[in-house]
């Protein structure tokens, strides 16, 4: 601005002098006139040096205090996937992160969510295997937020651990992504990640579940284990505070073990004081128990949920392989499949326990030699 208000001030000054003043002697009019001369070599030199300047100026984003060019791999979206790390079945997590990061191209950022307790084991765990080139963070759990919210419940006390809520508190924990996967650690992924991420979500829905009823080719492993895939096999329908909130215990269940979620809708439905609420309720009412088929961390989903979550593809979640030590899917069905997931008491870690082949192939072993897998001939 400074160069262009000098070059209008030379233009007029220039063009004033350069007028015929008549009246003015002789001398004086020669005066000007070398005024002039000097006066335009330094408009003339003044405009080279701004386009000088011009042509030869670093770009912006190459200086040290301005934005920071990206490479092509950071300038790609990430796909944050959370996994948790729990005590006793950290191996289950490393299997479903190999599993994902070995079938993928994709920019993915694992957020692995641990106790403090835990975390050391987990990291070192990653770092001095093939995993050190995964992109991670850990992130610590405080089992303070469930305080007098959950009922304590001796038939299955491993579905009462801190970790297994920490899907209710995603935002909490995950706060710079607008879409967020969670997944189980009893899970390993056999697609493409980037598939699951691009599920849509309707507007207005916060999250995104896989329907208990939706593939028929798993209707017959429920029959054959006794399974319930309805609201009835995980809510209390004797009690009134359930009665009334007018579902129809018939109505289809869904799996909330794999999520692609909303962050946004999430926070602006309050989701995460919705489920506080309804784990405060059974602590109360007793509204459901681990005794049901989901235990109490899938119970306060499918209330708060109801009617208003979108569809993931059935074959990104192929589940209750952990349900019997006997029933066994197709070979073939098992190929096709994108995600498969050991629901149930049978982990395929331990034994007994179906389909422990396809688990094994992701599995890392433990640098440390703490997590070992438990076989008929171990």
């Amino acid at each position: 601005m400074i160069f262009l208000s000098f070059f209008f001030l030379l233009i007029i000054f220039l063009f004033y002098f350069t007028t015929d003043h008549s009246s003015h002697p002789t001398g004086h009019m020669a005066l000007l006139k070398k005024i002039n001369q000097i006066l335009l070599l330094l408009l003339v030199l003044t405009v080279c040096a701004i386009l000088y300047n011009k042509v030869h100026q670093v770009p912006l984003a190459l200086k040290n205090e301005t934005v920071d060019l990206e490479s092509p791999e950071e300038m790609e979206e990430e796909i944050p996937v959370v996994i948790c790390a729990a005590a006793g079945r950290m191996g289950a997590a490393v299997a479903a992160i190999s599993s994902i990061y070995s079938n993928t191209e994709a920019n993915v950022l694992f957020y692995i969510v641990g106790l403090k307790t835990t975390i050391p084991h987990i990291r070192k765990w990653i770092e001095n295997s093939k995993l050190k080139e995964i992109k991670f963070k850990v992130v610590e759990f405080n089992p303070m937020v469930l305080k007098g919210k959950i009922r304590q419940d001796a038939s299955r006390p491993e579905l009462l651990q801190p970790l297994n809520f920490v899907r209710f508190y995603l935002p909490l924990l995950i706060q710079k992504h607008e879409k967020v996967i969670y997944l189980d650690d009893d899970v390993i992924v056999q697609g493409d990640i980037q598939e699951l991420y691009d599920t849509k979500l309707a507007p207005g829905h916060a999250a995104a579940f896989s329907d208990d009823c939706d593939l028929p080719s798993t209707h017959e492993m429920i029959r054959s284990v006794g399974m319930q895939n309805t609201y009835m096999g995980f809510l209390d329908y004797r009690k009134q505070a359930i009665r009334d909130l007018g579902i129809s215990p018939s109505t289809c269940s869904f799996n909330p073990g794999v999520i692609v979620a909303n962050m946004t809708e999430w926070k602006h439905q309050r989701i995460t004081k919705q489920l506080e609420k309804w784990m405060q309720r059974n602590v109360e009412e007793n509204l459901y128990s681990s005794t049901l088929g989901g235990g109490v961390a899938t119970s306060p989903m499918l209330i708060v949920f109801h009617g208003k979550y979108s569809s993931i593809n059935p074959m990104w979640h192929i589940r209750h392989l952990g349900w019997s030590p006997d029933a066994r899917y197709s070979e073939q069905f098992l190929q096709e499949a994108k995600l498969l997931h050991w629901n149930g008491r049978y982990k395929p870690w331990d034994y007994p326990s179906v389909h422990t082949d396809l688990w094994e192939n992701w599995f890392i072993p433990d640098p440390s030699g703490k997590f070992k897998l438990t076989r008929p001939d171990s």
